[in-house]
């Protein structure tokens, strides 16, 4: 019998998070740390994994210790690990951060001299299987590097903008290439932003991305910008302000965040992709997945962690419920 197609396909980083056990205390001081699965595109997976979708993650780790501890996790968290694959040449990548809540959360990434993930080649895609994903997920920095770039943009041309596929702009400027002002490093960001947005039904971004991707900062006007470049649902967020989803029929809804007793901000945008996800699965409206997404966001905010702090879907309606979400301890 033929294999189901998967909810969620996502492609792109992966690593381990070392997170301070204490907040509020700069990394020169701190001597314990929680390891954690790291990486967007892979805590989106993890994050729709644990509201019941079926998914996988494309993406290579070192051949060490930590890029076995990596695969473990994926498999707890009940996330397909058949499309991470070793590379002998470098080194599982590891991120730092502090924690000083509410808005104060400093990364450190180890990832030199090259991630393992940018080193997923477009030979060795599933093409079948993304095709068939009913969401497939990809990041900008996925375009930073090769051969990471030309596999992110044949596993796009593969899906041939069918079913749901997700550009998250996600801008690390870290991970490109410096320009020596003579355009020796090649297209610019933007210029590879737009290359992929014509492959893309939704994109997600804040501010700062999608001013890397369209030149807009207003959120109306870059959620227009978005929409002209080829996406069906541009979804901006704003942070304090909430997020704007705007579709290309007219409709838009313009979502106040959910009040939160904020912890460590990191993991809030991957759970609200993984929701959005969900969400865009289930057929919901905008305004609701919207909320969704947001409550979401809101109940990893409050944790320390960002891959085993993920909800359940009890645990948002819950949110939902109470219009509000306080610090909880850490979930295992």
């Amino acid at each position: 019998m033929p294999e189901q197609p998967y909810d969620v396909i996502t492609m792109g980083r992966i690593g381990v998070d070392l997170y301070p056990l204490r907040t509020g205390v700069p990394l020169a001081r701190v001597d314990t740390f929680g390891k954690f699965l790291g990486g967007s595109p892979s805590n989106v997976a993890v994050a729709a994994a644990r509201l019941g979708r079926r998914t996988a993650v494309v993406t290579r780790t070192g051949a060490d210790p930590f890029g076995d501890y990596l695969r473990e996790q994926l498999r707890e968290f009940g996330v397909d690990d058949r499309w991470v694959t070793p590379v002998a040449a470098y080194p599982t990548p590891v991120t730092f951060c502090e924690v000083f809540p509410p808005d104060d959360f400093p990364l450190y990434f180890y990832r030199q001299p090259k991630a393992p993930d940018l080193e997923i080649d477009a030979r060795e895609l599933d093409l079948d299987a993304v095709r068939a994903a009913r969401v497939f997920w990809m990041t900008g920095t996925g375009l930073c590097a090769e051969p990471s770039r030309t596999a992110t943009l044949a596993a796009l041309r593969a899906r041939g903008r069918t079913g749901i596929t997700v550009f998250d702009l996600d801008w690390r400027p870290m991970f490109w290439p410096a320009d020596d002002g003579h355009g020796s490093s090649g297209p610019s960001p933007s210029a590879r932003y737009r290359e992929a947005l014509a492959y893309a039904t939704v994109a997600v971004g804040n501010l700062d991305e999608c001013e890397v991707a369209t030149g807009e900062r207003e959120p109306y006007a870059a959620a227009r910008a978005l929409i002209e470049a080829g996406v069906e649902l541009a979804v901006v967020k704003q942070g304090p302000a909430g997020v704007l989803a705007v579709h290309r029929d007219g409709t838009t809804a313009d979502v106040p965040p959910l009040p939160v007793e904020v912890v460590n901000g990191l993991g809030a945008g991957d759970a609200f992709g993984g929701a959005l996800c969900h969400g865009l699965l289930a057929g919901w409206d905008i305004a609701r997945v919207m909320r969704y997404a947001n409550a979401a966001g809101a109940i990893v905010a409050a944790r320390l962690a960002c891959s085993s702090a993920m909800p359940f879907p009890h645990e948002v309606e819950a949110a939902l419920a109470e219009g509000a979400v306080t610090a909880t301890s850490e979930r295992a």
